[in-house]
């Protein structure tokens, strides 16, 4: 399980699926969770199935089965019908098993197995959400990557498929058209589908983003055993107005950036007050977190551990401590990703090896995962790794797999 939980998020499907081979032997897994933005599924398996599977059927799978069970069915995933177990952890996070095709339902396991099961994948759950609620810069250039593919292909479908079907429209409510009964028929079959499409973008959407106000208030709920650890008084300034969204990224950034000021404030000498509040500014989301203590805050240790976060969002952060008067950290995020791509002849620098090993750095992969995928030795791939660091004139991994995210670089 060490094996499984220790490397990185977007491929943990796979390393469980290893795990799972000899005790459960399936044709794919898929792990679904809404607390990862960009890619709520994690999948691993034969790409027939798991390229296909959508966001509905699984959701229409976790509606069959109750928190903590494990259920042996059939169901429709990957647009067909197939034999499957499923797992309901108590995070809301589901693991699809989908099993070979020797029967149309699968053999239920034995209640050991199935114990045994539910223990694992509750140890992959509690994992993720870890993963996510720390929000490292991997995990952050790999998601905002996600994010940004996701939107403009979205954008590009919608618009696409707005621009047919209108135009559809237009022509069948044509007066010189004779079949009214068809025109009516095809009208409401063209209405239909637009709406649908404009469905499956809202659910996107959804998936991707979180409400301002909403996400203010999981904080205020994540906080509450720490602030209650360090028995502080703490006064919560809520962003102005709703309806405005973050990118999942970014509020999983804010949350990580305040609680480690929090308990940077809180030790190890403790405060009484402190005051935490978010505003957006123009296109930027504006955390501020302060005490009333000692201003006795390690201002270079706080800042050494939240820089790499800001810098892969393109944020800036400022720490301040008055001795006598208190702290305060100040982090301001841009809310949009920059349209502009790298200079070409910064890229042009990258040989072909160098380019395929940048795309799966945009994925966040690591070193020993990027060497099993291209077939080479892990030293050849850290060889590279530090060449397109030089290259392109940036100081970590995050950074560079933020670039050729920008850039429209990603392995397959």
């Amino acid at each position: 399980m060490r094996a499984v939980i220790d490397g990185p998020l977007p491929e943990i499907a796979q390393r469980f699926s290893r795990f799972l081979a000899a005790d459960w032997p399936h044709q794919a897994l898929i792990v679904f969770t809404r607390e990862c933005t960009g890619r709520p599924r994690k999948v691993a398996g034969d790409p027939a199935i798991v390229d296909r599977v959508t966001i509905d059927e699984l959701d229409a799978i976790k509606e069959e089965v109750s928190s903590g069970d494990v259920l042996s069915t059939s169901a429709v995933v990957g647009g067909e019908v197939r034999p499957i177990h499923t797992v309901r952890d108590a995070t809301d996070t589901l693991l699809v098993i989908i099993a070979k095709p020797v029967r149309s339902v699968p053999t239920a396991p034995a209640p050991a197995a199935g114990e045994l099961l539910r223990a694992w994948f509750a140890i992959v759950a509690t994992s993720i959400r870890q993963q996510v609620a720390q929000a490292s810069p991997d995990y952050l250039a790999e998601s905002r990557a996600a994010s940004s593919e996701r939107a403009r292909t979205i954008a590009q479908l919608t618009q696409s498929h707005e621009d047919s079907l209108t135009s559809i429209l237009g022509a069948l409510r044509a007066r010189d058209l004779d079949d009214r009964t068809a025109r009516a028929r095809a009208a409401e079959t063209a209405s239909a589908a637009l709406i649908a499409l404009r469905t499956v973008g809202d659910a996107d959407r959804r998936l991707a983003t979180e409400e301002l106000g909403v996400a203010f208030e999981r904080l205020q709920a994540e906080l509450t055993p720490v602030v209650e650890q360090l028995h502080a008084d703490v006064e919560y300034v809520g962003p102005a107005g709703r309806g405005r969204t973050l990118p999942g990224e970014i509020a999983h950034a804010a949350r990580a950036i305040v609680r480690a000021a929090v308990v940077a404030f809180g030790s190890p000498r403790g405060v009484s007050r402190m005051r935490v509040a978010w505003e957006c500014v123009t296109n930027d989301l504006v955390v501020d977190v302060r005490d009333q203590g000692p201003g006795e805050l390690d201002g270079d240790a706080l800042v050494r551990q939240l820089t790499g976060r800001l810098r892969t969002l393109g944020g800036e952060l400022d720490v301040e401590t008055v001795p006598g008067w208190g702290c305060r950290v100040s982090a301001r995020i841009p809310l949009e990703v920059s349209s502009e791509r790298p200079a070409e002849d910064v890229l042009s620098t990258l040989n072909p090896r160098e380019l395929e090993v940048l795309g799966h750095l945009a994925l966040g992969r690591r070193n020993k995962s990027i060497a099993t995928e291209l077939g080479v030795s892990e030293s050849t791939v850290k060889f590279h790794v530090t060449a397109i660091l030089q290259k392109l004139q940036v100081s970590n991994r995050g950074e560079a797999g933020l670039l050729a995210a920008r850039a429209g670089i990603a392995a397959e």
